[in-house]
């Protein structure tokens, strides 16, 4: 494995500080010990979506930075980058060449118009229907060309977001290219976003159709292995998903955990967070928090439906200032799949909370990344909200090098670094893992490695994490102070 078992950081290339030059400031001089990686999202030009509607993958956005930039960073930092498996902006060269050429354009094979997917052009409304989107909105959109001829086209996500046809020689030629580029860098890991949204099969959901993800997953891994740069597909839904990776020896997302720990200690009940970690993947990156929100579809059948929807009314009165139209239409926020909060925030800002949050993160098997709003436990910023209209611009708030600075100070964040730091360092948590035998208002979960022992014990009543460990040096067990 290249990537170390360390804590990762994610966040956008201008949100700890105002570009990948300043990020790298931040992370050498508060982040050293704390950080082993650092996942970037995506700095390349794009013409919506934060970064997520690539324009192409051959430059970094000038507004952040460089290709030297990133290198520095790779050099002391493990590096994830993206690869928006899924899709290319609107604005993209390939695109607009299709918009002015038409089937003459040498990328309009790339593209899935509706005649490519049915002869006569037209898709029924119920095989519309079956089709699995993260947004209420028909997965397609339409070109108007100079002659004013109207074509529809797949998109699954947005306008400015077009599908691409990955069963197209011409689709593979350009990506190849644009994969390799990637895996030359400095990057230890590539996440696969959207990845289960490139099967595109008319009369189903569309949606991780197998066998074709794992052919494409396969060839994905063929030109990124030789680098020795990891692939990490992204699958927001069932945790199934999850395991049917870790079953293929892929890496997977913890998307569970972060419901499945507020469900834990709004109700003080460690039932349905043991069971998931007694099956969950090893071979995973955990979370609690990420630039999207907290994802709902990941913990059905992990939690009964009453036991999410109480979680859910939960977040909403304990989110500090969240409300429900935050997650709607009127705040450009239509998936209808997750809760925008800042996870500080869904704690109630209780700093005993969150550092039994973040230790049960922490303990849990897997590499655990931590966003970095998280890692300022930042506030929902309902100002930013306001001012955008957005509603995931609640857990987006940027940080310059003055913010950060104070915010670094805080009595929480000193905590967290400080067992980020112990994650790190402690040989235990390359080890094995075991869950002790406890009631049902305690957790208690284990990590050992020849000598090296360490536990953590949390009170989930009282919010009160301890964790003991043995120290080689002094040959005795300690109390590690959360």
């Amino acid at each position: 494995m290249t990537i170390q078992n360390k804590v990762q950081l994610i966040t956008y290339p201008d949100s700890l500080g105002g570009n990948l030059l300043e990020l790298h400031y931040v992370l050498k001089k508060y982040l050293r010990k704390a950080v082993g990686g650092v996942h970037i999202l995506p700095f390349y030009p794009s013409s919506a979506d934060r970064g997520f509607a690539p324009l192409t993958y051959d430059q970094v956005d000038p507004v952040f930075g460089t290709w030297e930039d990133l290198e520095h960073i790779g050099r002391d930092f493990d590096l994830t980058i993206d690869f928006m498996v899924n899709h290319i902006s609107r604005q993209s060269l390939f695109f607009q060449d299709y918009v002015e050429k038409g089937s003459a354009s040498r990328y309009a094979d790339m593209f899935l118009s509706f005649k490519k997917l049915n002869p006569d052009g037209e898709i029924s409304q119920k095989d519309l229907e079956k089709v699995y989107t993260r947004k209420p909105r028909p997965p397609f959109s339409f070109i108007e060309r100079a002659d004013g001829s109207k074509e529809k086209i797949w998109s699954t996500f947005d306008y400015e977001q077009i599908d691409l046809d990955w069963q197209s020689p011409v689709t593979r030629e350009v990506m190849r290219k644009f994969l390799i580029r990637l895996a030359r860098t400095r990057a230890k890991m590539i996440r696969m976003d959207a990845f289960a949204y490139t099967t595109i099969r008319i009369g189903t959901n569309c949606f991780f159709l197998e066998p074709e993800v794992w052919e494409l997953l396969n060839w994905l891994d063929d030109f990124t292995a030789p680098f020795e740069t990891e692939i990490l597909p992204e699958v927001h839904e069932h945790y199934s998903y999850q395991l049917k990776l870790a079953d293929k020896g892929y890496w997977a997302y913890d998307f569970s955990l972060p419901m499945l720990v507020l469900h834990t200690l709004y109700h003080h009940t460690n039932k349905r967070l043991v069971h998931w970690l007694k099956i969950c993947p090893r071979k995973q990156i955990t979370t609690l928090d990420t630039h999207d929100g907290i994802g709902v579809v990941d913990v059905a059948e992990l939690m009964s439906k009453e036991e999410i929807d109480r979680t859910i009314n939960g977040l909403y009165e304990k989110g500090s200032n969240i409300k429900r139209i935050y997650s709607s239409a009127v705040y450009q926020n239509l998936d209808i799949y997750q809760v925008n909060c800042t996870y500080f925030s869904a704690l109630e800002s209780n700093q005993d909370s969150y550092m039994a949050a973040r230790t049960i993160q922490f303990f849990t098997p897997g590499i655990p990344q931590v966003y970095y709003v998280g890692l300022l436990a930042g506030e929902n910023d309902v100002e930013l909200i306001e001012q955008t209209q957005n509603g995931r611009d609640i857990n987006r708030h940027n940080y310059n090098l003055n913010e950060i600075q104070t915010e670094i100070e805080k009595p929480v964040v000193q905590r967290l670094l400080k067992l980020m730091e112990f994650r790190n360092s402690y040989p235990a948590f390359n080890g094995s893992f075991r869950i002790e035998e406890t009631p049902e208002n305690k957790l208690s979960l284990t990590w050992e490695n020849g000598i090296f022992r360490a536990n953590a014990s949390i009170d989930l009543t009282h919010y009160q994490s301890r964790i003991v460990y043995f120290d080689d040096q002094e040959n005795v067990q300690k109390e590690f102070p959360v």
